[in-house]
């Protein structure tokens, strides 16, 4: 199933305009701000971007798209994982300040990055975790939803997420242009780990936006306990290869 959320217009993306969109408080935008100017300024950011207005619109405002799918708003015990520069965990816990987020990363480099910026923005719902998803068996069966943003293929992307997930919870993917064999792909491997795929919706988190969708994905039964598999194996053998 496709569907759209929003729709293209002539309108610059602001800091004003995704208060309005996302029904932002005063708060929420200053920390927004101090999160730009972080990522255009800091010299260890892990981002290609600098510029200012395209951090906006393709870091910020496209991190808090997700926050019109339905059962993210109301959402208490969310993890990011391969979180790199903090996206989308930081704009989403910036916006929703009664959820804990955890913030998984296995980069020690944007760890500390992460870090300086909870730190900066005075976030204090965040948990910035040191390690690979295959290896956290603290973060097992905890959380109600599941983010990922250009970390992976989708279905090694699954595979990361679902031992994580709570059985009824959430995985939400960020992807591009639609390839129709690696979801077919990823539908396999959803089966395999107890999800099934719920919906592919296109967003426009800001005018000029093009191919950008939200794959969600619903944990409807127990993961088999032979997953997460051993650290690297989902790359190197990813499911619903064959």
């Amino acid at each position: 199933m496709s569907a759209a959320l929003g729709t293209p217009d002539s309108e610059p993306v602001t800091l004003s305009g995704l208060a309005a969109r996302h029904g932002l408080d005063n708060a929420a935008i200053q920390k927004l701000t101090r999160l730009q100017a972080l990522l255009a300024e800091d010299p260890t950011a892990p981002i290609s971007v600098r510029e200012p207005e395209k951090i906006l619109a393709d870091h910020l405002a496209d991190s808090l798209v997700a926050l019109e799918l339905p059962g993210v708003p109301a959402a208490r015990c969310v993890v990011d994982i391969g979180s790199g520069a903090g996206l989308p965990g930081l704009p989403l816990a910036i916006a929703l300040p009664e959820a804990r987020f955890a913030l998984l990363e296995s980069a020690s480099r944007k760890c500390a990055f992460i870090k300086g910026a909870v730190e900066a923005c005075g976030l204090t719902n965040v948990e910035v975790v040191h390690a690979r998803a295959e290896s956290w068996r603290a973060g097992l069966d905890k959380f109600e939803v599941g983010l990922s943003r250009a970390v992976a293929s989708l279905e090694v992307s699954l595979e990361y997420a679902a031992p994580l997930l709570r059985p009824g919870g959430v995985f939400i993917a960020w992807r591009g242009r639609r390839d129709f064999l690696a979801e077919d792909r990823a539908g396999r491997a959803a089966q395999a780990l107890g999800l099934t795929l719920g919906e592919i919706r296109q967003v426009w988190p800001y005018p000029a936006a093009r191919d950008r969708y939200l794959h969600l994905f619903s944990k409807v039964m127990s993961t088999p306990e032979r997953f997460p598999r051993r650290p690297g194996m989902a790359a190197k053998r990813p499911l619903g290869a064959e």
